[in-house]
């Protein structure tokens, strides 16, 4: 197996057109065609991460957070990053990370923490518009439906919980071939009229250049009439965050309690408990006091994400309990999310799971 069976299988799960684009996401150190000797997968890659990886004769780190986030001018060794990636090249160890990609996945960090707390009704909290484009194209009527089932075969139609959905509508395209054509239908310098239907489907935009591929080859014209456009729907299995129910409402002491056992930490800011019961919960793994407002809208009683600011707390106005259970600790469950995803597929290599401590903030006790 190369490096690039590994990460067309992690793309499938967060593809990185999905990323922030502010982010830095992919392949940071290494080559695709690299043979994988084993494989460590962590939240953070530092210069332990590396070491980790050389004695666990891993050649391949899959991270959470990217190393290089901002653009490095040089490698001197001067700063952690520049002594991270240093060590990465030089013992032929590649990285790369998925960060936003993953967070913007529906099953994704915000995903995990709901599950590890144990949510049902588990929805997107924040759903990203310009995620769908929508395909016409034009198809003679007895073709239609091969180039349909092609179109649904690599993707094409799924919208929610419905799959193989498309529009069609019967009309008739009209062409002149010229001397330098092949037509499939009709003859060179003469007028053709053919029913054809005009075929619609919608797709989420990392699948657009199969979607193609598959219209192309499936298609029996020599030149294809189609069109794609990206919509402003919302995407409801693509955004930050996510919110969810309990069974049963329980007291907000009760709900703290289960966020100190779950997320493995005694030191949860919270904002002014309401005497509330909660029920719904909306949750942001990371930096996520931007989704608050977010959380009100979908009714939830409670938001638990990370690094609130002194006066974001004012922002609950008495309407939300706000529960910041830290960075690290809102993340931590995502090592275990891509580890398991890796190792269902791949067999012939070590799939480790990291044992570096990479929380760089500590509580003094």
């Amino acid at each position: 197996m190369q490096i690039k069976d590994v990460i067309n299988h992690l793309e499938s799960l967060s593809p990185l057109q999905y990323a922030e684009g502010f982010d830095n996401v992919g392949l940071l150190t290494g080559q695709v065609d690299w043979e994988v000797k084993g494989v460590l997968v962590t939240l953070d890659t530092l210069e332990e991460t590396v070491d980790e990886a050389i004695i666990k004769n891993c050649n391949f780190i899959v991270s959470f957070h990217p190393i290089i986030f901002n653009g490095l001018k040089r490698l001197t060794g001067k700063s952690y990053v520049e002594r991270t990636v240093i060590k990465a090249i030089q013992n032929n160890i590649a990285i790369y990370a998925l960060h936003t990609a993953l967070d913007n996945q529906k099953i994704g960090v915000s995903g995990k923490m709901a599950a590890m707390l144990g949510l049902h009704d588990v929805k997107v909290l924040i759903p990203k518009s310009e995620t769908i484009k929508k395909l016409t194209t034009y198809v003679p009527i007895q073709n239609v439906d091969q180039v349909r089932k092609t179109l649904f075969s690599v993707g094409a139609g799924n919208i929610g919980n419905y799959a193989e959905c498309s529009f069609n509508s019967e009309g008739y395209g009209t062409y002149t071939a010229n001397a330098q054509a092949n037509p499939t239908l009709g003859e060179i310098g003469k007028w053709h009229q053919e029913p054809e239907t005009a075929l619609v489907v919608y797709f989420e935009k990392h699948l657009e250049a199969a979607i193609l591929k598959a219209l192309f080859q499936s298609h029996p014209y020599e030149e294809v009439a189609y069109e794609v456009k990206t919509l402003d729907n919302l995407n409801q299995n693509i955004g930050m965050g996510v919110y969810g129910n309990f069974e049963k409402a329980i007291s907000e002491s009760e709900f703290l309690k289960r966020l100190q056992t779950t997320f493995k930490t005694t030191n949860i800011r919270h904002s002014n408990l309401l005497q509330k019961e909660i029920k719904t919960v909306a949750l942001l793994g990371g930096s996520g006091s931007f989704a608050l407002q977010n959380a009100k809208r979908v009714g939830a009683q409670a938001f638990v994400s990370a690094d609130f600011k002194y006066h974001e707390f004012y922002s609950a106005e008495q309407q939300i309990l706000i529960a910041d259970v830290g960075h690290y600790e809102s993340e931590q469950f995502t090592k275990n999310l891509i580890l398991d995803f890796i190792q269902k597929k791949f067999t012939t290599f070590a799939v480790i799971l990291s044992e570096t401590h990479t929380n760089p903030v500590f509580n003094y006790h």
